[in-house]
């Protein structure tokens, strides 16, 4: 059984990192306060998680305030007082500033004193930082019997050339020099040491989040642990929290506990940056790719149609029967599994070639919530077959009530077709910066809200990605990126999405026509009247219409 192993089933007692500050800290007192706790339980679920994992690079994404870094503290104690035969090494812990560099190794003389390791007192000593014209900087240490010892030293990343030993960066996304910083802490890996990485998020295009992105898409190595605000009172943190306050725990007062933390932040993205993982857009994607990832869940198919050059000289008779025949194999059967007492409305991007026609069906939910279960996508197909797949789409659309069609360009011919058999149904939408600007608020509030369901697919999310603040106004890059099919997009779906979800909210008046026949059956009569009866024009002696009245 390794060392981290015994530590987790062991019997120890400890506080909690949401409870004193540096300058009241008295490791002895917490020591022995805790001793009160069943000590089975004094590490929640997911600090054994991570102080049990022994990989060389390791990761932590986590929420405000959950005491991870006091359980790196327990490691740090651990690893700095066994010997060097059974593993024991020096932990260095860069933070960013002093007060949490002291009061983490506050935090491993209390735990030193749990494992009743031999270990001196604080030291506070002054180290020459290379990087700041050999100023003094007041750093902290503790040594222990084995040798080693636990010292705290500045973000600078020269400190770390020629130590040996685990190394811990704090707070790395807010670190000014994190790429120095990691790159002098992963040569000490070279002989067995190992680097830990600890820190809520801050924005996406930290480096922070690269790394963690990369190492999931396996072009990195190290392990990740992912802690939200949930995860955490799941495993029992506010439960710890009551216990250490002597307060009454319950589900209300947690639940209270929460929204109360929400509540304080600014804004939603700053919430879920703080408390749930979710990187804040920092860069110029106008929804962040956690939003967006969040959002495509659903198990919905992406239906894709290529014309040859075949099919694009074939008659029209031939393209026709083509077209039709892929319909009633690819799309119907999605068509059919669309609720009939549910609204849909549909959304569509319109290219002849080179870019993509996606057409975006929506349903609105009970609940107003707004789900794609499923898109069409279009690439090199003549106009006549677009406006053939349009209309069979629409035809079959449970409860239509909206069609939002790009009109700019080419994509005019269709639009302007499908009024005419529509009506007023269908808007034909010019895209302009002043229409982003007017309605990309709302669509991005769908994403904030999580009150929007997409196909899970990694184009779909690069496609929402391609949606950019420029001047301060949302809009479709004009880079090109290449999707799963070898194929180029242009955020082709996020457009037809977005023109989806404006048609579903959308008033639009429907107008029925009822024509009033002079000859009718008794039902009809007494329902509608009779021509005569709904003669409007008795007063008019100068134009004989009487009997040719309608009512709408």
């Amino acid at each position: 059984m390794s060392i981290k192993q015994k530590l987790v089933g062991a019997a120890v007692g400890a506080a909690l990192a949401v409870g004193a500050s540096a300058s009241t800290f008295d490791p002895a007192y917490e020591a022995q306060v805790l001793s009160r706790f069943d000590p089975k339980e004094v590490l929640l679920g997911y600090q054994k998680d991570w102080v049990a994992d022994e990989s060389p690079l390791k990761i932590a994404e986590k929420s405000r305030r959950t005491g991870l870094t006091w359980a790196e503290a327990c490691d740090a104690a651990l690893t700095a007082s066994t010997a060097r035969g059974e593993g024991g090494t020096n932990h260095f812990y860069v933070g960013s500033n002093k007060e949490m560099a002291r009061e983490f190794i506050d935090a491993a003389a209390m735990w030193a004193k749990v494992f009743n390791k031999a270990a001196g007192e604080i030291q506070e000593e002054l180290f020459i930082d290379d990087g700041q014209d050999g100023k003094e900087i007041l750093t902290f240490a503790i040594y222990f019997a084995s040798g080693y010892k636990v010292q705290a030293l500045s973000s600078n990343p020269s400190n770390l050339r020629g130590m040996q030993g685990n190394v811990t960066i704090d707070e790395a996304a807010f670190h000014e020099k994190l790429a120095e910083v990691l790159k002098a802490a992963n040569a000490l890996t070279m002989w067995g040491a190992k680097v830990r990485l600890i820190s809520t998020h801050n924005g996406d295009e930290n480096l922070f989040n690269t790394l963690i992105n990369d190492s999931r898409a396996g072009k990195k190595d190290y392990s990740i642990h992912r802690i939200t605000l949930d995860d955490a009172c799941h495993d029992g943190l506010y439960k710890r929290i009551c216990q250490v306050r002597s307060k009454e725990w319950s589900q209300e007062a947690e639940d209270e506990w929460k929204a109360g933390l929400l509540r304080a932040t600014a804004t939603e993205e700053d919430a879920l940056e703080e408390y749930y993982c979710v990187p804040k857009n920092g860069g110029g994607a106008y929804i962040s790719r956690g939003l967006r990832e969040r959002a495509a869940i659903l198990n919905g198919p992406v239906l894709r149609f290529t014309g040859s050059t075949s099919f694009n000289e074939a008659s029209e008779h031939a393209r026709i029967g083509e077209m039709h025949e892929w319909l009633e194999q690819h799309v119907l059967p999605a068509l059919n599994l669309l609720p009939s007492d549910l609204r849909h409305a549909l959304g569509e991007d319109f290219a002849r070639t080179g870019d993509l026609t996606v057409f975006a069906p929506v349903t609105v939910e009970d609940d107003t919530k707004r789900t794609v279960p499923f898109l069409v996508e279009l690439k090199n197909v003549p106009f006549k077959q677009q406006e053939q797949a349009l209309y069979y789409i629409c035809d079959r659309l449970p409860r239509r009530d909206g069609i939002y069609l790009d009109a700019r360009g080419n994509g005019q011919y269709l639009a302007e077709q499908a009024r005419y058999k529509y009506g007023a149904e269908v808007v034909e939408v010019m895209l302009s910066v002043a229409f982003y600007r007017e309605n990309m608020p709302r669509f991005k509030a769908l994403f904030e809200d999580n009150e929007i369901l997409l196909p899970k697919h990694e184009d779909v999310i690069t496609d929402l990605g391609q949606i950019q603040l420029y001047r301060g106004v949302p809009g479709i890059d004009d880079s090109r990126t290449t999707g799963s099919d070898g194929n180029k997009r242009h955020g082709d779906s996020a457009v037809a999405i977005f023109l989806g979800i404006l048609a579903s909210k959308a008033d639009i008046t429907r107008y029925e026509l009822h024509t009033i026949k002079a000859d009718a059956d008794e039902t009809h009569r007494r329902f509608f009247g009779t021509a005569q009866e709904n003669n409007r024009f008795d007063d008019m002696p100068q134009h004989d219409l009487r009997g040719r009245g309608i009512r709408l």
